[in-house]
């Protein structure tokens, strides 16, 4: 069980039921005062909740970059954290993005993915590389830039960096899967 405390909206101020209302329309399974993710947590606060779900909204929805890209650099993201419920969010979306099932399972146990396009190569590289060594060499970067352009890079250090906001949210919190979810990484 998470660690969170449930609160239904009664038991909201205002600006959290407003943030809530926000955070839970178009969603499913959302109940009286809980939404899942990261997203209950970030209710606490709305001032600070409210620009994290805009620019969460921001990274996934509005990148330069091919949104494959983007769910590649989450799935790194997720499987260095080993943030159950964001790789169990992310992966689906990963493969419907067109992130190729090898490259998905390959990242999901930490090895180096075989790959058939070089610009997923290069997205794990640099995304990998970012979060292992805490900066990104000369070659690296090049190839990244001659690949999605500076905006593209900067889409991936802001997902990455997003996405470990997420990934701390979600461990920190022991976010749960949905009932029947299986946890796609070992029990700690």
């Amino acid at each position: 069980m998470g660690r969170l405390a449930r609160r239904s909206t009664a038991e909201m101020s205002d600006g959290q039921r407003e943030l809530f209302a926000q955070m839970a329309e178009g969603r499913k399974n959302v109940s009286d005062g809980h939404i899942g993710g990261p997203f209950d947590a970030w209710g606490l606060n709305p001032g600070i909740g409210r620009r994290l779900f805009q620019a969460g909204g921001a990274i996934r929805f509005k990148p330069s970059i091919d949104r494959r890209y983007i769910e590649l650099a989450i799935l790194v993201t997720g499987e260095l954290w080993q943030a159950q419920f964001e790789w169990f969010a992310h992966e689906p979306m990963a493969r419907d993005a067109g992130v190729p099932e090898n490259v998905i399972q390959a990242v999901k146990v930490g090895a180096e993915p075989t790959f058939d396009h070089p610009a997923d190569e290069i997205c794990w590289r640099f995304c990998r590389t970012l979060h292992v060594d805490r900066r990104v060499d000369h070659q690296t970067y090049a190839d990244a830039v001659e690949t999605f352009g500076e905006v593209g890079v900067a889409d991936l250090v802001n997902t990455c960096g997003f996405y470990t906001l997420v990934s701390m949210t979600l461990n920190t919190f022991e976010v749960d899967l949905p009932d029947g979810a299986v946890l796609p990484f070992p029990a700690r």
